[in-house]
């Protein structure tokens, strides 16, 4: 028997039987697990409220047959408890949780900088002032950039051109060819994004807070279309939790 020790987001649970859960947990050292918390669902279980989804948690956990076991467990930052009162922000950091999960496919596999870009999104949407959209969006295209799936804003996504180019600027964005082309590589059905909405994007992309917090708010709702695109074109399929969002 193995044992380990890692801390972790909790992404998500499911009920195991009578009183189990299976926890799905994105860690900082171990990459995304999925562990069985036994008993957790009885009302003197000694987890209590600890593996609940958002939660940032220490685990002690050994290695089982098909699933690990978790043996101990310690709250480190109970971040639902701060964002349940707040729906947007909830509904935001749920969309959160889902894409960490989907942009980290392999089980048990390291991905350090997906955890801290998680970890950071959560704190900015509790401590930060930001529009909880803004940061749903800025954490998008950086855990995208992350798995190697970083828009082209600054170029051609197919030839290369430098923007202005000899063809009156990248005005197209085309989720296939990977973000912005020029007139001649433009695919039929490409959106064309205003300047200040690609503007935007770069500024969520390196963290430009001053820059995105004085967007309008035209070009924030062009942005958040892009990005929700973009984002659910390369993981092959709708995000369920981006329609709460939608709506909030």
């Amino acid at each position: 028997m193995s044992i380990y020790r890692d801390d972790g987001i909790v992404l998500r649970t499911h009920k195991l039987g009578e009183a189990d859960r299976i926890v799905t947990v994105l860690g900082r050292k171990t990459g995304r697990l999925r562990a069985v918390a036994k008993g957790v669902r009885r009302t003197k279980s000694r987890f209590g409220a600890r593996l609940e989804p958002f939660t940032h948690v220490d685990l002690l956990l050994y290695t089982g047959r098909s699933l690990d076991v978790i043996t101990q467990a310690e709250t480190l930052r109970p971040y639902g408890e701060q964002l349940a009162s707040d729906y947007p922000r909830y509904t935001t950091g749920t969309a959160m949780l889902e894409t960490a999960e989907k942009l980290t496919p392999v089980e048990k596999e390291p991905s350090m900088r997906q955890f801290l870009l998680l970890v950071a999104g959560l704190r900015s949407l509790v401590e930060a002032a930001h529009d909880p959209r803004l940061v749903l969006d800025a954490y998008l295209l950086r855990s995208l950039a992350v798995a190697g799936y970083a828009p082209a804003l600054d170029e051609c996504a197919v030839c290369g051109t430098p923007a202005p180019d000899a063809h009156g600027g990248l005005r197209a964005f085309g989720l296939a060819a990977g973000g912005l082309t020029c007139r001649a590589c433009r695919a039929p059905g490409s959106a064309t994004p205003a300047a200040g909405t690609v503007a935007l994007m770069s500024a969520l992309l390196r963290g430009d807070w001053t820059h995105a917090d004085a967007s309008e708010r035209r070009h924030q709702l062009e942005c958040s279309g892009l990005t929700a695109a973009y984002l659910q074109w390369h993981l092959e399929h709708s995000l369920r939790s981006l329609q709460h969002v939608e709506h909030a």
